[in-house]
């Protein structure tokens, strides 16, 4: 198992190298860096200025050194002010050294927010921490009552509490984020007159009823339906086995047939889709932050790609990366530990 994890988060790190590249690669993209220089500069300003603007903050560098200076393997630059002659910061307003240094991911250092004129260092953790906090609640509401429902659809395949149950999984599948969230946008905007504020509010107000609970609702309604009917169908796979039988000939009840010999089985499948629930929730939040105007990563993400805010969109890019990796390694070893048939070789 050890061996199986070193090699796998060897293969994380050069994953995120390769992912981390492409994402700097079309983020600097011309078109990028042109909208980046004339909201920097002035929309009145001419080509020229544009051009002399991104060739002193070294963005017509040569493609690789950047993207080193960007990892922290190569040293960035300082800026040399045309007018006085004197190494200036890159920018000012995120206090930047005016000297060469290595100084990137490796470091720390993410870079400094042109939208948010600061550095992202500071700007993220606060994002991060307001989509825990909302992911944390999603995953609290939807793990127990998804797996609950999956349970009982497949504990009597063909009742009518299966067909029933089956039927709103579906249901909740078929809705995604942006049409759940519209729809109670409004039904409690419109109709009920009760969505007043916005979750802008969450962080600095408290969280409340119209601020906090309908993104986790909106968000948890669409993953408890795929995960009920995952769970669904392995419940009712491991209840037609020949263990399940034999039990069932011994004497022993049926709930504790399910409990004590259905549901760790059953569990397996359900566990890999909810660790990779995670890397869906970071789409999901895209949506629901910015219809609930919710200050967490996915509108801090809308926000620097919509000012095309390069060093942060980056920072976005590379968390979600790490997510991503980290979550599908957790769910390797999970189904190994619960599934003991499985041998890591």
């Amino acid at each position: 198992m050890l061996s199986f994890i070193v090699r796998r988060v060897f293969v994380i790190l050069l994953t995120m190298l390769c992912l981390s590249f492409i994402v700097f690669f079309f983020v600097n993209l011309e078109p990028n860096l042109r909208k980046l220089a004339i909201f920097q500069t002035e929309m009145r300003a001419s080509d020229q200025d544009l051009e002399n603007w991104l060739q002193r903050n070294g963005y017509r560098d040569n493609f690789f050194v950047r993207f080193g200076r960007w990892v922290g393997v190569w040293p960035k630059q300082p800026v040399i002010d045309p007018a006085t002659g004197q190494a200036v910061p890159r920018f000012r307003f995120c206090s930047e050294p005016a000297e060469a240094r290595f100084s990137g991911v490796l470091e720390g250092d993410f870079g400094c927010s042109t939208a948010f004129r600061t550095p992202v260092a500071e700007r993220l953790p606060e994002a991060l921490k307001a989509t825990g906090i909302l992911m944390f609640w999603v995953m609290i509401v939807l793990v127990p009552v998804a797996l609950l429902i999956g349970v009982l659809a497949g504990m009597r395949e063909g009742s009518k509490l299966d067909r029933g149950l089956s039927v709103a999984s579906i249901a909740s599948t078929a809705t995604p984020e942006y049409v759940s969230g519209i729809i109670f946008t409004v039904i409690f905007a419109s109709w009920l007159k009760i969505l007043n504020g916005s979750a802008a509010t969450a962080m600095t107000k408290g969280f409340t009823f119209t601020n906090f609970t309908l993104p986790v609702i909106t968000m948890a309604i669409y993953g408890t339906g795929y995960i009920a009917r995952m769970t669904r169908a392995s419940m009712a796979e491991v209840m037609t086995a020949q263990y399940i039988r034999t039990a069932r000939l011994k004497g022993l009840s049926f709930g504790a047939v399910v409990v004590k010999h259905a549901l760790r089985n059953a569990l397996i499948a359900p566990f890999t889709v909810i660790m990779l629930l995670f890397p869906w929730l970071l789409t999901g939040v895209v949506v629901v932050e910015s219809i609930f105007n919710y200050k967490g990563f996915g509108w801090l993400l809308v926000q620097a790609a919509s000012n095309n805010d390069i060093d942060l969109v980056l920072a976005c890019g590379l968390i979600s990366v790490i997510l991503v990796l980290l979550t599908q390694l957790i769910s390797d070893i999970g189904y190994a530990f619960l599934n003991p048939r499985i041998r890591v070789s």
